[in-house]
């Protein structure tokens, strides 16, 4: 048992590291577009804020399996060629993007309408209302959802299996198509591996809540 476990390790060490990469990548795209689209939502200009609510609209509503495929197999017959990396990080970067839209523009609505009122009072301009009084505010309140979405975010990476892009999914059935009676192991270290990172996402998300509330303390 322990020579297979070796034998496993330097294939799903590998698989490891493209899911943290893809997870990592498709985190930073997710959160900007979330911020934009968030933001533009909240627009006066009905332009932008139309523009806005298409994206967050069109984005969750579609598959995020079949947006896969349209960014790696048929965006190559428009002229337009990405990698498999590229492909994936930016998929899950939009898919996820359009669901933390709604968590900003919400986040920021719930901050207590005095607050606005008193940066106005302050003769604060609209900029500097949102970076120095509201969004401090609104950024804590993002965290415990955020904290879902990246999870979920995370989950979703085992989709790029699909696109052949090597991560724990995608060397977990290579291994199981050598090792077939030890499936069950195989897919048990599977589950811990999503797990483990799933658990270091919410600490991260922990620590980052605390430190931002004892700022405010």
């Amino acid at each position: 048992m322990a020579s297979m476990w070796l034998e496993w390790l330097p294939l799903m060490g590998e698989g490891l590291l493209v899911t943290i990469q893809v997870t990592m990548l498709g985190a930073i795209v997710s959160l900007v577009c979330a911020l934009a689209a968030g933001l533009c939502l909240m627009s006066r200009h009905a332009l932008v804020k139309g523009l806005a609510y298409v994206y967050v609209q069109f984005f969750r509503g579609v598959s995020l399996l079949v947006l896969l495929f349209w960014m790696y197999f048929v965006l190559p017959f428009l002229g337009i060629e990405l990698s498999k990396l590229a492909a994936a990080v930016l998929a899950i970067g939009l898919n996820y993007g359009a669901f933390g839209a709604e968590i900003v523009r919400s986040s920021i609505k719930a901050v207590p309408r005095g607050q606005w009122e008193a940066a106005t009072a302050l003769n604060f301009t609209p900029a500097q209302r949102m970076l120095r009084v509201v969004f401090p505010q609104a950024l804590i309140r993002m965290l415990p959802p955020m904290n879902n979405l990246m999870i979920e975010l995370l989950k979703a990476t085992s989709l790029i299996y699909f696109i052949t892009l090597t991560d724990l999914t995608y060397q977990a059935m290579i291994l199981r198509s050598l090792y077939l009676p030890q499936t069950a192991q195989l897919f048990g270290l599977l589950l811990v591996l999503y797990f483990i990172l799933a658990s270091l996402i919410s600490l991260l998300a922990r620590l980052l809540e605390r430190k931002l509330a004892a700022g405010r303390m």
